[in-house]
């Protein structure tokens, strides 16, 4: 892949010059820091000009995109006065654990690990008041210890605007892929993704492209798209400055909703208009750093599971889909094939006794990739997500086959879940 535009938008600025002066210098935090990123494919760093733009948002349903489409994928939460990741993961109270040589990220799937600096605080509500060298240190402690293992992407959420903690990180990963940058249509945020542009155009780090978040409004009625704000100013703005414009986001209440409760959006509202738009964006990060082709909106679904063929397991009482997913008869396992839309075989599994988080481990060992239910809760939800196990409720209580087929041919209609608690 090609950064030289990018690269080409170079200024000899005294903090980047002497940044680079003081990154060639070799010691044992950069040689650690190297080996660590060498086992990572792509590195991107997802920077915003100001606040309250849902940079952090982004990021999340970035990684989860990501990780959906089977990668393996990190993702590290570096700002220090807002790590707001533990809760768009429903991960708060999660402990890292250190061995002395190494600190091992949260797990929060099989393919997603998180780091995340509120990991660090003994309460959320604590403040981080820190200066800037002890801030450097610490960022220089979590790049050189955290053992991420083998991935294909490191996505890191970077604390806004152009300062010191920004620079630091920027300098300290000189392989970096680049970055993403956020913003509004609002002329007051675009005018500080310029800054933005021009701080990485500065530090010598490429440009992946602009994403332009709460871009209008999609009615749940009527699905005409509204502009709340003035629209379309991110794209103009990218072409302006000669970088790539990634694609627009729109608000949905439900991206607040599902922020505050902890469940990943991109994950349990894929096909909403922001479900897509975000799925867009990784398809089009992936098209930049593996000449990967965009997907359709169909492929995107595909891809959220392993390979064409998929196992789907379905809660069936008296030849139904059960409504109370814990309390079926038997779980019917369906082999389909998502390509053909095809069902290639079924098995019908006596369920196992109804104990706390047995049902997860229990799947997980027979293949499942997806779940079809009526009713979760949102904590056997979350268990089931840290298995890798995607999960769709407000499914009807119809016959499973029925229920598989309308999933397969997109034309299952969802309800509400009759179990959330």
């Amino acid at each position: 892949m090609s950064h030289d535009n990018d690269r080409d938008h170079r200024s000899s600025g005294d903090r980047a010059d002497k940044g680079n002066a003081a990154s060639e210098k070799k010691g044992p935090d950069k040689d650690a820091i190297e080996k660590r990123m060498s086992r990572i494919r792509h590195k991107i760093m997802v920077l915003s000009g100001k606040g309250g733009v849902g940079k952090s948002t982004v990021a999340a349903n970035l990684a989860i995109a990501l990780a959906m489409e089977g990668k393996q994928v990190g993702l590290l939460d570096v700002d220090f006065h807002g790590p707001s990741i533990p809760t768009l993961l429903h991960l708060q109270g999660r402990q890292l654990s250190y061995d002395g040589e190494a600190i091992a990220p949260v797990k929060f799937s099989e393919n997603l690990k998180v780091f995340s600096l509120g990991f660090l605080l003994k309460n959320e509500d604590d403040a981080v008041i820190w200066r800037g060298p002890m801030k450097i240190n610490v960022i220089k402690q979590i790049l050189s210890e955290t053992d991420w293992g083998d991935l294909d992407y490191l996505i890191m959420d970077f604390p806004p605007g152009t300062g010191d903690e920004p620079l630091s990180i920027a300098q300290m990963l000189p392989s970096s892929d680049g970055a993403v940058i956020v913003t509004t249509p609002q002329n007051l945020s675009i005018i500080d993704v310029r800054k933005s542009i021009n701080f990485c155009r500065q530090v010598h780090v490429p440009l992946l492209g602009v994403v332009e978040n709460m871009s209008g409004f999609v009615c749940p009625n009527c699905h005409e798209l509204v502009n709340l704000f003035k629209a379309g100013g991110g794209e103009t703005m990218a072409k302006e400055m000669g970088v790539p414009f990634l694609g627009r986001i729109p608000i949905d209440p439900a991206v607040a909703e599902a922020s505050d409760e902890g469940r990943p959006f991109v994950y349990f509202h894929g096909k909403t208009e922001a479900g897509k738009a975000f799925t867009a964006v990784a398809a089009a990060i992936m098209a930049k750093e593996e000449g990967l082709s965009k997907n359709t909106e169909n492929e995107s679904e595909k891809k959220t599971l392993e390979g064409p063929v998929v196992k789907v397991a379905v809660p069936v009482t008296e030849n139904r889909l059960s409504a109370h997913f814990g309390h079926c008869d038997v779980f019917s396992v369906f082999d389909v094939d998502t390509v053909k839309k095809s069902v290639l075989s079924r098995q019908d599994l006596p369920a196992p006794p109804h104990e706390p988080g047995l049902l997860p481990q229990w799947l997980h060992e027979r293949g499942v990739q997806m779940i079809l239910a009526g009713g979760m809760g949102q904590r056997a939800q979350d268990l089931f997500s840290q298995k890798g196990i995607r999960v769709m409720v407000g499914a009807p209580p119809e016959a499973p086959e029925a229920v598989v087929a309308a999933w397969l041919d997109g034309s299952l209609r969802l309800g509400s879940n009759l179990c959330d608690h």
